[in-house]
C-alpha cells in the first residue's frame, strides 16, 4: 500500500469519525453533571468518567472546565430561546404573548428538569477573564421590549413607559414566577392566569 493510499483510506477517516462521537459524549455528560452537581463540583474527569472516554479526550476538546461550561451554558440557553421563539406568532396580543410564553417555560422546565436554571447562570460568576456575554435573561428582555415597542406602536400598549425597561420587568416577573410556580408546586393554569391578567392591565392603553 501506498503512502498516499493510506492516507486516503486508512485510520484518518476513522479519526475524524471518533472525534465527533467523542465530543457528543462529552456534552452529554458535562450537560448531565453541571445540571446535577453544578460547576464547582464537577471535575473534568469526572465528565470523561460518565462519557466513557478517557481523562485526556476530555482535553481534546476543551482547554478546561470553564470552556466547557461556558460551551454547555451557550448551547443550553439557544436550545431555549428557540423554543421560546417557536411559540411567538405573528399579530400575537399581548396577552397571548404572555400566556404562551409563560407556558413555554413550564413545558421546557418540565422536559428539561434543571436545565433552566443552569441557562441562566451569569458567565460572569466563573469566567473570570470575563469575556462579555449576554445572559438569558436580557435577551429575553430585548425580545419583550420589541414587543411591547411594537404594540404601543399599534395603540395596544401603554406609549408612556420606557419600552426598554418594561420589557426587561416583564421578562424577569415571567421567570421568576415560572420559578416560584415550579418550587411551590402552584397550578400552573392560576399562576399563568393571575401574571397575563396583572401585565395586561399593567402595560393597558392610556
Amino acid at each position: 500500500m501506498t503512502s498516499a493510499t493510506a492516507n486516503s483510506g486508512g485510520p484518518a477517516p476513522r479519526r475524524t469519525r471518533r472525534k465527533p462521537e467523542s465530543l457528543t459524549k462529552i456534552k452529554s455528560a458535562a450537560r448531565k453533571l453541571f445540571v446535577a452537581r453544578g460547576y464547582d463540583a464537577t471535575r473534568p474527569q469526572d465528565i470523561a468518567r460518565d462519557a466513557g472516554l478517557g481523562h485526556g479526550t476530555f482535553y481534546l476538546h476543551y482547554p478546561d472546565k470553564r470552556a466547557c461550561f461556558l460551551a454547555f451554558v451557550e448551547e443550553a440557553r439557544e436550545e431555549m430561546a428557540e423554543h421560546m421563539r417557536s411559540v411567538r406568532q405573528p399579530g400575537q396580543s399581548l396577552e397571548q404573548a404572555i400566556a404562551a410564553t409563560l407556558n413555554a417555560i413550564y413545558d421546557y422546565s418540565d422536559t428539561h428538569p434543571g436545565v433552566l436554571r443552569t441557562a441562566m447562570t451569569d458567565s460572569a460568576v466563573i469566567d473570570a477573564e470575563g469575556r462579555p456575554d449576554t445572559p438569558l435573561a436580557a435577551r429575553w428582555g430585548e425580545e419583550w421590549s420589541e414587543i411591547i415597542r411594537g404594540a404601543a406602536h399599534e395603540g395596544r400598549a401603554c406609549t408612556s413607559y420606557h419600552a426598554g425597561i418594561i420589557g426587561h420587568a416583564v421578562a424577569g416577573a415571567l421567570h421568576q414566577a415560572a420559578l416560584e410556580c415550579a418550587r411551590g408546586r402552584q397550578c400552573r393554569k392560576m399562576l399563568a392566569d393571575n401574571v397575563t391578567r396583572f401585565l395586561v392591565r399593567a402595560l393597558r392603553p392610556d
